[in-house]
C-alpha cells in the first residue's frame, strides 16, 4: 500500500508563499493521477489541483493562478507551490489520488495564513 506523507506547512502572513511536499512510497506518481486537497476549519475536504503522470495539470477556480502543482518522479515527490496566500487558505493540506481517492489519507500538513 502506498503511503503518503505531506510536509512544508506553517504559519505565513497574507500575501506570502509556501511550498508543500507530498512524498509517496513506490512509484505512485507514474501510476496514478495525483491531487492536492485541503480541509479548512468546519468545512468539507476540497480538491485543489491535479497532475497526470505526463505532467498535465488542472486547478480549482479557488487557486488557479496562485498555486502550482508539480512532481519530481525521481524523488517520488509532488509539490504544491502556493503564492499570494490569504487567510481563507488556512487549512490542513493533503495529497491523494484524483478524482477517486484510493489511497489512505496521510496526516496532512497545516497551513495557517495570518498576520
Amino acid at each position: 500500500q502506498v503511503q503518503l506523507v505531506e510536509s512544508g506547512g506553517g504559519l505565513v502572513q497574507p500575501g506570502g508563499s509556501l511550498r508543500l511536499s507530498c512524498a509517496a512510497s513506490g512509484n505512485a506518481f507514474s501510476i496514478y493521477v495525483m491531487g492536492w486537497y485541503r480541509q479548512g476549519p468546519g468545512t468539507e475536504r476540497e480538491w485543489l489541483a491535479r497532475i497526470t503522470s505526463s505532467g498535465l495539470t488542472k486547478y480549482a477556480d479557488s487557486v488557479k493562478g496562485r498555486f502550482t502543482i508539480s512532481t519530481d518522479n525521481a524523488k517520488n515527490t509532488m509539490y504544491l507551490q502556493m503564492n499570494s496566500l490569504q487567510p481563507e487558505d488556512t487549512a490542513v493540506y493533503y495529497c491523494n489520488t484524483y478524482p477517486a481517492v484510493v489511497l489512505s489519507w496521510g496526516q496532512g500538513t497545516q497551513v495557517t495564513v495570518s498576520s
